[in-house]
């Protein structure tokens, strides 16, 4: 496979340090062959991400912005470039030693349909076949109530359960190894606004008292305003602009003008003045 050389991409960040991040992605190009051709989806893209940091992910349809979440689990293997999670490549996440350093919410909860609540957020650490059942099982009913679900509901089935309480068990499934770093791919996707809510304030508590770094994809404006620090920017196969929602949103490019300052966008700006920490 050749790649064409470019010039390297630089996202406009204002004020980004310098220092290793949890996640480091320097000249990245990714594509696939569709019908003998090559399709690039991201070209010499870079962007890195700090410890603590709440980044949303955005862009239009066909930006790559899942692409992106499965290049850092390392489920996707850079044409070009170098793309490094908590110190070390990608592609090195699923070996035996880091497991469980990367949490994942899928769009729609992704549960085992045949397993319990319990069973589906004890599957990691069954995988891993070095702890005792009575741990395992006392550590998922930690992760359940640390998702604002009771016990009871320990032994139902993913049919017996609201959208919101799938979104939350599958949360509970991605926290049980303790991740330093959590992936989120459209975390309120399918909940009315009191649920979405609701599940927005969850995702803001855990950031904060467990110290998490969270990579988010997401198209709901609310979502992004309510929890993002920083939001990168996907549009023209790079990066073209990561920092604080106000200064993102003052980034000249007609993606961010028709996504961010419409009237969709404009309403959901109400919700900076709510959340200073987004600014």
């Amino acid at each position: 496979m050749t790649v064409s050389d470019s010039r390297p991409s630089r996202a406009y960040a204002p004020g980004a340090p310098s220092a290793p991040g949890v996640v480091e992605i320097d000249h990245l190009w990714s594509m696939f062959r569709v019908a003998g051709r090559e399709n690039i989806i991201h070209q010499d893209l870079n962007l890195h991400i700090e410890r603590g940091e709440l980044v949303s992910l955005v862009g239009g349809s066909g930006s790559g912005k899942t692409v992106m979440l499965r290049t850092i689990l390392g489920l996707e293997v850079p044409a070009r470039g170098t793309v490094n999670v908590l110190g070390r490549p990608a592609a090195q996440l699923s070996d035996a030693g880091a497991a469980g350093r990367v949490g994942m919410l899928f769009q729609h909860g992704a549960l085992f349909s045949a397993f319990s609540v319990l069973d589906n957020i004890a599957f990691p650490l069954r995988e891993l076949k070095q702890l005792p059942e009575s741990l395992i099982r006392d550590a998922a009913l930690v992760k359940l109530q640390m998702v604002g679900l009771d016990a009871i509901h320990a032994n139902k089935m993913p049919s017996d359960l609201s959208g919101g309480m799938i979104k939350r068990v599958a949360l509970a499934r991605a926290l049980i190894m303790d991740p330093p770093l959590l992936l989120l791919d459209e975390p309120t996707a399918g909940l009315d606004p009191d649920s979405a809510d609701a599940f927005c304030a969850l995702i803001r508590s855990l950031h904060r008292e467990l110290g998490l770094t969270v990579v988010m994809v997401t198209h709901d404006l609310d979502t992004l305003y309510e929890l993002s620090t920083r939001v990168a920017v996907l549009a023209d196969k790079h990066v073209i602009v990561h920092g604080a929602p106000k200064d993102v949103i003052a980034y000249p490019h007609p993606f961010i003008h028709d996504f961010f300052l419409g009237e969709r966008g404009q309403r959901a700006m109400e919700l900076l003045r709510e959340y200073p920490f987004a600014v």
